[in-house]
């Protein structure tokens, strides 16, 4: 199989199984709700929509860098493990996840697995994956997308962090003061 279709094949994977799995989730308490959160989906949306240019055409021939094999294949590597970051998160979060800044029945700190790593770890785990598509495809428009997809993730952190301070207090402040928001080994 080619690098570029293997990226493709780990993209779809991954979109199908964390939309499946979004059935498995506990009721919510509470939600930031789409005032909250509308400007980190747009940006979001039109950072997705750049991203994934597909690679046919003359926009998404347009190379910054051509990827040799080697490299190619390096970030295939890279993306898998940052998507399988997302699941060892997700399946450790467990019936707390959503895919909204919400609350839970119950809610509490996960300070655990990933979550002793890092605040955010399906975040981390996508962070590592886009970077590692944008250098695979190297296009402008990989580029452009990886950009505004790390804006409106850190913008949705920093909206989770505020939201998660207001439920939590204490439990969670302490948590944000030991452990890094989106970088292993960082500074809290």
């Amino acid at each position: 199989m080619h690098p570029y279709k293997m990226v493709a094949t780990l993209w779809l994977a991954w979109l199908i199984s964390w939309v499946i799995a979004a059935l498995w989730a506990d009721p919510v308490k509470r939600r930031a709700g789409l005032d909250a959160e509308y400007q980190y989906r747009i940006v979001l949306l039109v950072g997705t929509l750049l991203f994934f240019v597909p690679a046919h055409g003359f926009i998404g021939r347009v190379r910054l860098w051509p990827p040799s094999p080697t490299l190619a294949w390096l970030c295939v590597a890279l993306i898998a493990i940052g998507l399988l970051f997302t699941w060892w998160a997700r399946i450790h979060l467990g019936r707390l996840w959503s895919g909204t800044v919400t609350a839970k029945i119950d809610h509490h700190v996960v300070d655990t697995g990933p979550y002793a790593l890092v605040r955010h770890p399906i975040y981390t785990g996508l962070l590592l994956a886009i970077l590692a598509t944008m250098v695979a495809r190297g296009t402008l428009w990989a580029v452009a997308g990886a950009v505004l997809l790390t804006i409106g993730i850190v913008m949705k952190a920093r909206l989770e962090e505020r939201f998660l301070h207001s439920e939590l207090g204490k439990a969670y402040d302490d948590y944000a003061g030991r452990v890094p928001m989106l970088v292993p080994f960082t500074p809290a």
